[in-house]
């Protein structure tokens, strides 16, 4: 009989899982703690609990720069990524969810979602995935000759307008972020969001 292969998300051995796991509370636990007192947050930064998904109707953003980047993620120490940095930005229902999978109780799905604008000052976030319909004003490449990868080009825009998107990240950063209506909440789910994997059907 053929053994029947199984896709594990964020599981690893049981110390690194509950060391990953209780980062991830931590820092997904600053983030709904922050906004739920006041519904601003300053210089937050989002990351070491693997893949998490931002989905949003419409983005505004200026001074974008997009440049390659290798970072750490749930299950690798180093991925390919883009690393996109925006001054000022305006999103339209915005929603960030994160999966993961619980002892004794199985795939638990938490969610913050604004319900009015979010605007956020000094943004940047490291992205494995972009879905969406992009546009630029002023856009430019530019190539500099060093062997320093993150260095080596970069892509730059006075503005940049972002519909429909669905980004699959494992860092956000922002120095001030503000959610009009935010609402946070969990539900068990029958498995995780398989968008990064080749084959899932995403």
């Amino acid at each position: 009989m053929k053994k029947e292969k199984k896709i594990i998300v964020g599981k690893t051995m049981k110390k690194k899982f509950f060391i990953a796991m209780m980062t991830g509370f931590l820092a997904f636990g600053s983030l709904i703690a922050a906004l739920g007192f006041s519904g601003t947050a300053f210089a937050l930064p989002l990351g070491g609990i693997g893949d998490f998904y931002v989905e949003f109707d419409e983005l505004k953003g200026t001074n974008f720069q997009l440049l390659p980047h290798v970072g750490e993620t749930g299950n690798s120490d180093a991925e390919p990524m883009v690393r996109n940095k925006m001054d000022e930005v305006v999103i339209t229902n915005l929603h960030i969810y994160k999966d993961l999978e619980l002892p004794g109780i199985g795939w638990v799905r938490f969610h913050i979602r604004s319900t009015g604008p979010t605007n956020i000052t000094g943004l940047i976030h490291d992205a494995r995935l972009i879905e969406a319909d992009l546009s630029f004003n002023e856009l430019a490449i530019q190539e500099k000759n060093t062997d320093e990868f993150s260095q080596n080009w970069s892509q730059n825009a006075a503005t940049i307008n972002i519909k429909d998107a669905k980004i699959v990240t494992d860092y956000l950063f922002q120095s001030v972020v503000s959610l009009e209506g935010a609402k946070i909440s969990a539900e068990r789910i029958d498995g995780p969001d398989m968008t990064t994997f080749p084959g899932s059907g995403k």
